[in-house]
């Protein structure tokens, strides 16, 4: 079990640092990337997608960067990018290590 907040990402977490890792985007787009990006195999509902990006920015790996009425929008922060790449790292680890067995 991780001993700190954000050690390892959940798949859906690690799918919006993916979506905002491209560029910034409202929760919609997220949502849209993430079903376009997986094939449809991850849809992901509003209230995971806003506890998640709640979480994320509590945790300062995203910002908000544009508010139109309900329409947010977030960015990656540099402590997002630093998260998010040492997760696919880790995550390519995995993958060889079940490739060489």
């Amino acid at each position: 079990m991780p001993k700190k907040a954000m050690e390892m990402l959940t798949e859906s977490m690690f799918y919006v640092l993916m979506a905002l890792h491209s560029q910034s985007m409202c929760g919609i787009d997220i949502a849209a990337f993430i079903s376009r990006r997986s094939n449809g195999e991850i849809n992901m509902g509003p209230a995971t997608l806003y506890t998640i990006l709640g979480k994320f920015e509590k945790e300062k790996l995203i910002e908000e960067t544009e508010v139109q009425g309900r329409k947010r929008s977030y960015k990656i922060t540099d402590k997002g990018i630093a998260i998010y790449t040492r997760e696919l790292q880790r995550l390519r680890r995995c993958i060889r290590d079940a490739e060489g067995a």
